[in-house]
């Protein structure tokens, strides 16, 4: 909305300037109205200049902010896979918590039925009597009896101590294992909530980075829009600009030929009055009364002080010459893939491939009614050739503009040098034909 009404202020401005009359306007009048213009043209290339450097800015910070991102976004897929094997360390520590649980149980188990065996055997010993293996040795009927009783004590021995042992060894496992597998548990909770609270903490930063992007690109929309209207106020500009040009050359040839005409009269009255006097002065001293009338009003009035055309606007001769000698063109008029956004849009001109500083000539005879910064253009010239016919010859390096706003320049005037300022991949002068604004094929010109 801000754009079309600051257009439209343009336009309303234009339409003003129209309709305020060409007959009632002096050279005067028309000088001031060329300097409000040439202050709205100063005013939208600064305004440009300025979206352009935000724009730049704002892209600067959008890149580092999208490397940023990358490393975040990275950082998180690291945490998610660190997440997904401590979460597998967590199954595997809880599947062998619950082994252990049962295995548990079958040693607990175990622990009960020799607690039980040794139990029976205590209260054996209590009730009958401390048993001499001695004695039981001693009481054998042969060598056999007595090579068999000793094996059996032997026997009854190891199996003691092998209750014993396994009894002492079962317990000490279930608490090692327990222990272990406790401190396996807890170790994993804790890595795992250390490892959420870091997976948090990133998405926060990924929102955060995908908030300020968004924050950019709009900004970067923004600058867009404002070097597009700006882009728009400066054509519209030059058209005025042109069309002021226009007026006032004919206004200041106006001007001479009705100095030309006061002057011829002035000078037919003062003869007349000179010749007046010196009949009077004839009469008065009785000279002769036929009196030659020729010698009367001989210059009267044939002077018409010239028609000088020194001021009046070149037009276009309708045959354009290239505006730059011996170049390639490098890229057509016609749509394109935008070699730096990569976008598929229309190319308005032809691109003429040169070295830097190569000369830009005029490529028909007018009036230059652009000699500025055009962002995506760079440093432009254009040059009103009358008929609705416009050029533009863009990307200028920096100093090398030598023409100026009013300048009339012929065909074939060098007007500017090769460049490769604004949106450009080298040096190059990007070249346009546009017919009442609306871009046009070049070469159906040249």
């Amino acid at each position: 909305m801000k754009t079309f009404m600051s257009f439209a202020a343009v336009l309303l401005l234009a339409s003003t300037l129209s309709q305020t009359g060409y007959a009632a306007k002096s050279s005067n009048d028309l000088k001031k109205e060329l300097e409000a213009v040439e202050q709205q043209a100063h005013d939208a290339a600064v305004k440009q200049k300025q979206a352009e450097a935000q724009k730049q800015q704002s892209q600067k910070l959008k890149n580092r902010t999208q490397t940023d991102l990358g490393v975040v976004l990275q950082a998180i897929n690291d945490v998610s896979s660190q997440l997904a094997r401590v979460s597998n360390d967590i199954s595997q520590t809880e599947a062998g918590l619950r082994q252990a649980e049962i295995d548990l149980k079958a040693t607990k188990q175990r622990i009960q039925t020799r607690e039980g065996m040794i139990n029976t055997r205590v209260r054996m010993m209590y009730t009958d009597g401390m048993v001499s293996y001695l004695d039981v040795l001693m009481s054998s009927n042969n060598f056999s009896d007595f090579l068999a009783r000793a094996d059996s004590l032997r026997m009854i021995v190891e199996q003691d101590q092998d209750i014993l042992q396994q009894q002492e060894q079962d317990k000490q496992a279930v608490i090692i294992t327990q222990k272990q597998l406790n401190s396996d548990y807890a170790r994993a909770k804790s890595l795992y909530a250390l490892k959420a609270e870091r997976k948090h903490e990133l998405n926060a930063k990924e929102n955060e980075k995908k908030v300020l992007i968004a924050k950019y690109n709009a900004q970067i929309e923004n600058a867009d829009d404002i070097s597009a209207h700006q882009e728009q106020q400066l054509w519209a500009l030059a058209d005025q600009r042109a069309t002021l040009f226009k007026e006032k050359t004919a206004v200041e040839a106006r001007e001479r030929e009705e100095r030309a005409q006061a002057e011829a009269r002035a000078r037919a009255a003062e003869e007349a009055r000179r010749a007046a006097a010196a009949a009077a002065t004839r009469t008065a001293t009785s000279a002769p009364a036929n009196t030659s009338a020729s010698d009367s009003g001989s210059d009267s009035g044939t002077d018409n002080g010239g028609n000088s055309d020194d001021h009046i606007q070149p037009s276009g001769s309708g045959m354009m010459t290239m505006p730059v000698v011996g170049a390639r063109i490098s890229s057509p008029f016609g749509y394109r893939i935008h070699p730096i956004t990569g976008e598929y849009k229309m190319h308005t001109g032809i691109d003429l491939a040169a070295p830097q500083g190569t000369p830009i000539y005029a490529a028909d005879g007018g009036t230059v009614v652009v000699a500025s910064w055009m962002n995506g253009y760079g440093n432009v010239v254009i040059i009103d050739h009358g008929n609705g016919i416009q050029t533009l010859y863009a990307h200028i390096h920096n100093g090398g503009t030598f023409v100026s706003v009013g300048q009339s320049v012929g065909r074939g005037d060098k007007i500017a040098e090769v460049g490769s300022t604004g949106n450009s991949t080298g040096p190059h002068c990007h070249f346009e034909v546009r017919v009442n604004g609306t871009p046009v094929d070049p070469m159906g010109y040249l």
